[in-house]
């Protein structure tokens, strides 16, 4: 896959994500349990690379692919867990 994300924003819910091949995929920042607790500031410090984002700061990292595939953070697993 040769498609890397051009650029990045936020809304209250959700992670949106502009891609070199001109779509636009969101995910909701509840997949993403760091960067839902993080400020904005924190968020918009994203790196950009061929192959995702990712936030030094917060230890957060999220693949094009894993977004494409609509895959959680899977580090964080306890809490996508069903009660």
């Amino acid at each position: 896959m040769n498609i890397s994300p051009k650029a990045v924003r936020f809304d209250d819910d959700n992670l949106w994500v502009s891609l070199s091949d001109g779509r636009t995929i969101a995910a909701p920042l509840a997949w993403f349990p760091r960067l839902l607790e993080a400020a904005p500031e924190q968020r918009a410090q994203v790196e950009l690379s061929k192959n995702g984002l990712h936030w030094d700061a917060l230890d957060e990292d999220i693949s094009v692919a894993g977004l494409l595939a609509g895959q959680p953070d899977l580090s964080r697993r306890d809490l996508h867990q069903s009660a």
